[in-house]
């Protein structure tokens, strides 16, 4: 029959149709994972959290490139430098130092100081204070009856100034001495010379003086002196006396 028949065409086709889907399922279904599995490695970045960024703070510095000037080495050389300028810097300061100590030297070897003989020669210093201290004993030294030597022995150790004042005041003396009859005796104690050059002398003396009186008792005194001394024809001459 006819209608059965066409039953037959629907059914038929509606198979058809379902096989037809059922076969671009499978398909369909395969493209649609093979893109998902696709685009996942993707997508999955974003939909984690990313991780944290290692710590570079102890990582050492990489090297620079072969381009670029290796500031280490610019450090290095200024520190080998640093000795040399050192050396050279105490090589001027050595230098400076030892010219001003030879010119110090050479000042205090002109000094006043260094041209006094008294501090240097011993031999020198001896022989005028010899010399001063005979003069002095004989010239303050005397008697009622012998003053005649006395004036006579000033004559031959005082000269100049020295002569003068002593001969000026000897003529009382002279006087007092035979009135008084009155005897002086004259020992030096102690003499120093304060300066000594090749030709005259400076000296501090120390005198006891022990005085006679007839008919009383002996009386002893001191007295300090300065006495300026010229070397003449190889022998010691005073030339000023005073009083301290």
């Amino acid at each position: 029959m006819r209608p059965r028949g066409g039953t037959t065409t629907v059914n038929s086709t509606a198979t058809e149709a379902t096989e037809a889907t059922d076969a671009s399922g499978p398909a369909e279904e395969t493209e649609a994972t093979e893109a998902t599995e696709a685009s996942g490695p993707t997508d999955a970045p974003a939909e984690k959290a990313a991780p944290d960024a290692p710590d570079t703070s102890d990582t050492p510095d990489e090297p620079d490139g072969p381009g670029e000037p290796d500031v280490s080495d610019g450090v290095d050389a200024s520190r080998r430098r640093w000795p040399r300028v050192l050396g050279a810097l105490l090589a001027v300061a050595l230098i400076a130092t030892g010219g001003a100590l030879y010119v110090e030297g050479r000042q205090l070897r002109d000094t006043p100081a260094t041209a006094n003989l008294a501090l240097t020669d011993a031999e020198a210093t001896t022989r005028v204070t010899g010399d001063v201290s005979s003069a002095l004993g004989k010239i303050f030294s005397y008697g009622p009856g012998a003053t005649a030597a006395t004036r006579a022995a000033a004559k031959e150790v005082l000269a100049g100034k020295a002569l003068q004042q002593y001969a000026a005041l000897f003529g009382q003396v002279e006087r007092q001495s035979a009135d008084q009859k009155l005897t002086l005796t004259t020992e030096v104690v102690r003499a120093g010379v304060t300066r000594l050059t090749g030709s005259s002398a400076h000296l501090l003396v120390f005198l006891d003086q022990v005085y006679e009186r007839r008919g009383r008792a002996p009386t002893t005194a001191s007295a300090q002196l300065t006495v300026t001394a010229e070397l003449r024809e190889g022998r010691w001459w005073i030339v000023e006396i005073g009083s301290t």
